[in-house]
């Protein structure tokens, strides 16, 4: 095993793991809060157009980097002896996946497609109702996602830092 492989393998970690945690960050403090200012037909229609835009390679990349770039540094540094480093990226990958990775497949992918599949209603009552619940839910769920992937990044950063300290 090489350490430099590792540390390109680290670098990924970090720059994937800060992608994902600003995206997430930006939903819960300005794309959601931007949205419920809009009336509820428009932020129906604008939520759905971003949900359908936002399945690319691109957002794929970081969105499963963080959990697979995690593991693999994790696996790594345990291979070249570098213990504490190697189970922070561990611990970075599983708390990933079950703070963001987990929650994305289970709750707000299902919300963006039960809203998308239900349009915007054209009862203005219903459709200030279909959205608020939506946003509260999602935008609570969403910030959890942004907190985990946040915490998953500080322990990439502590692995990165314990790599050229200890063993």
């Amino acid at each position: 095993m090489n350490a430099t492989l590792a540390a390109w393998s680290a670098a990924v970690t970090l720059v994937v793991t800060g992608a994902i945690t600003g995206v997430y960050y930006a939903f819960s403090v300005a794309v959601m809060p931007g949205l419920n200012a809009a009336d509820a037909g428009t932020a129906i229609r604008a939520m759905t157009s971003i949900n359908q835009r936002i399945q690319n390679p691109l957002f794929f990349v970081t969105f499963f980097g963080p959990l697979v770039a995690a593991t693999v540094t994790g696996v790594f540094l345990l291979i070249l002896g570098t213990r504490s480093a190697g189970v922070l990226f561990l611990v970075a990958a599983g708390v990933y996946l079950v703070g963001a990775f987990i929650p994305t497949v289970v709750v707000n992918v299902p919300m963006n497609e039960t809203l998308d599949a239900a349009g915007v209603p054209t009862d203005l009552a219903e459709a200030v109702r279909v959205w608020a619940a939506y946003s509260s839910a999602w935008t609570w769920w969403n910030s959890v996602r942004a907190g985990a992937s946040l915490i998953s990044l500080l322990l990439a950063g502590l692995g990165v830092y314990f790599s050229n300290t200890s063993p």
